[in-house]
């Protein structure tokens, strides 16, 4: 399993193979998702993947292999293969799908690292970092900051200060793929078998950034719109890239929106580092919309919290708590089909 550790196989993951019934079957991680088939590295090379009925059926979406997952599958000639198994997934980057109430999309799997990515230019959006920055810690995954594109004109005291807030949950890097310090900097966060993702808006340099800690044109990349100066969108697909001697890097197309998928909307104080003055309020359940005593709203009101923070923090705790109670009842819904279907299974058998 040697070639299979560049990719992060490790004794956990040996562990939950042996677990499956189909533990024979060989192991493999998912490297890139088709319409209709998946792109798996196995020992033996890439292999090109189709799922079995089991798993075709039956589940929802985001319970789908994505990029980043490892499978359990049965390989034939030419390279191809039936995804038979799928193991239990850990620190899976989800979002909010588009256009849904409380349905969820999967990204990546098995990250230990996300890289949010903002460009500075008119891209720069501090409310967008601290959406990206919740859902990435609510899943148990290591944030970093990536502003990029140095090489342009901007105030870098006005960036600290937007982003002073965040400081404290992520490290911040400022790069730019003419400055190959930068580079090597970012390069020397990721550890040896860990798994990076990388999120942001279209055209913030994603696959630049990719290209140059690899040191080589593995993504496609296009230049500078000279129309509107900014930069174009590329990645149309989640895709796997490994490091020289390093760690896996995982390009994601650009977002234009990143509902949050968090079911602990009362975490986001202190993700967003109001927890202290949180802590002074005068009841324990305080909202920080209202109540008297309440030292969140003394904060905002005498200009020691910034209000745009605490807005954004409103913002998101309704979007949590939103998207909670409408998973709520979803399971609770699937629930009941379950027990209706065990029922009318039960009714048959005795007749």
């Amino acid at each position: 399993m040697n070639y299979l550790k560049m990719y992060g196989w490790n004794d956990q993951l040996h562990q939950l193979r042996q677990a499956s019934i189909h533990h024979a079957l060989c192991p493999g991680r998912v490297t890139i998702v088709h319409r209709t088939c998946y792109e798996i590295i196995s020992e033996n090379g890439l292999f090109q993947c189709e799922l079995a009925g089991n798993l075709a059926y039956g589940k929802p979406g985001f319970e789908f292999p994505c990029v980043g997952d490892w499978i359990l599958f049965q390989p034939f000639d030419d390279h191809q293969g039936i995804i038979v198994d799928q193991l239990p997934r850990e620190r899976t980057l989800y979002r909010k799908k588009s256009g849904t109430i409380a349905e969820k999309q999967a990204i990546a799997a098995y990250v230990d690292q996300a890289f949010i990515v903002q460009s500075l230019d008119e891209n720069f959006n501090v409310r967008r970092i601290e959406r990206f920055m919740v859902q990435i810690l609510e899943e148990k995954i290591r944030p970093a900051l990536v502003l990029n594109k140095t090489d342009l004109n901007y105030d870098k005291k006005n960036i600290d200060d937007a982003i002073r807030h965040l400081a404290s949950q992520m490290p911040v890097f400022f790069t730019s793929i003419q400055n190959p310090q930068t580079i090597l900097q970012l390069r020397e966060s990721i550890l040896q078998g860990e798994t990076v993702v990388f999120v942001g808006s279209s055209g913030v340099g994603k696959s630049s950034l990719i290209n140059a800690l690899c040191e080589k044109s593995i993504l496609s990349t296009s230049p500078i719109s000279l129309s509107t100066g900014k930069g174009r969108h590329t990645s149309t697909r989640r895709e796997m890239v490994l490091m020289n001697d390093s760690g896996i890097l995982i390009d994601t197309p650009g977002v234009r929106e990143f509902g949050l998928t968090t079911d602990h909307p009362d975490s986001l104080a202190e993700m967003l580092d109001i927890s202290n003055y949180a802590l002074s309020c005068r009841f324990k359940d305080c909202t920080h919309t209202h109540e008297p005593g309440c030292a969140v709203l003394e904060a905002v009101n005498n200009g020691t919290l910034d209000r745009k923070i605490y807005e954004s923090y409103l913002k998101l705790r309704r979007e949590a708590q939103h998207f909670s109670s409408s998973e709520y009842e979803r399971r609770k819904k699937g629930k009941s089909f379950s027990k209706l279907i065990d029922e009318i299974k039960k009714h048959q058998t005795n007749f």
